[in-house]
């Protein structure tokens, strides 16, 4: 939805209700100078736009994968790798 700056201030509810379900572009002297958004949706932008440090992305990684990580580590430490004693298939000539 596309609005003048005029309609936004004079239709505020309507234009708040409207952003709920898709952005509201606000137009200023012929060129849109702002969107308005949901709560939700400013809110996904937001978390998409926080660049988030090494630490914290591997703190995260550790959080949900750490448990499965050590499994797998403990079963490699009793059965070793799926392929030990493996050969490539070679043809005969």
């Amino acid at each position: 939805m596309q609005v003048t700056a005029t309609e936004a201030k004079n239709r505020f509810g309507y234009v708040c209700a409207q952003a709920k379900t898709e952005p509201v572009f606000v137009e200023k002297d012929g060129r849109v100078d702002s969107v308005i958004v949901s709560v939700e949706q400013f809110e996904a932008l937001k978390a998409a736009g926080e660049k988030k440090s090494m630490a914290r992305r591997q703190k995260e990684f550790n959080e949900t994968y750490g448990e499965w990580i050590a499994l797998q580590n403990e079963h490699f430490e009793k059965q070793g790798l799926w392929c030990d004693g493996l050969v490539p298939w070679m043809e005969k000539s």
